[in-house]
């Protein structure tokens, strides 16, 4: 059973249309520069993607449950399998408002806390590095640099 009373949001402001900072997660392309480093196609509703990062190891298959353009993207991932809503509002032609809520998490205890912990670390280092790269051009390299392999143990 699904708890969904416990859950993560982070959230950013972008200085970029809601157009573009919802297509940053849409298309693979572009968000390998602030989050994963390999993706195989498109968000689409109904359709699995698998992302990659390359330098861990790992990849995590991607159920697209809906899209609303330029305003909200659900996905479920991860084993147990959660719920990830990416959520774009537009505060005028040239910002946007991203928040991500995770929920729908199975542990309890101290086994929740950590992955509540990892949940809105990793999401917010995802949303900074897309400040970065969708209002300067620059790839931070934040989710590579997080757990380098000179001070962890990657599979």
């Amino acid at each position: 059973m699904q708890n969904h009373s416990q859950s993560v949001e982070t959230q950013m402001l972008i200085r970029k249309p809601a157009s573009q900072v919802f297509e940053a997660f849409i298309d693979p392309e572009i968000t390998k520069n602030f989050w994963f480093t390999k993706g195989s196609g498109k968000l689409e509703t109904g359709k699995t993607i698998t992302w990659e990062w390359e330098m861990y190891g790992v990849a995590a298959n991607v159920l697209v449950k809906e899209i609303l353009p330029n305003e909200k993207i659900t996905v479920e991932w991860d084993e147990p399998a959660t719920t990830v809503e990416f959520n774009f509002k537009a505060l005028s032609e040239k910002a946007t408002y991203v928040t991500i809520k995770n929920h729908g998490f199975q542990e309890t205890g101290d086994a929740l806390l950590h992955v509540i912990k990892d949940a809105t670390g990793g999401f917010t280092t995802v949303l900074d590095g897309l400040k970065a790269f969708m209002e300067h051009g620059i790839n931070l390299n934040l989710i590579a640099d997080k757990f380098p392999k000179e001070v962890m143990q990657h599979p």
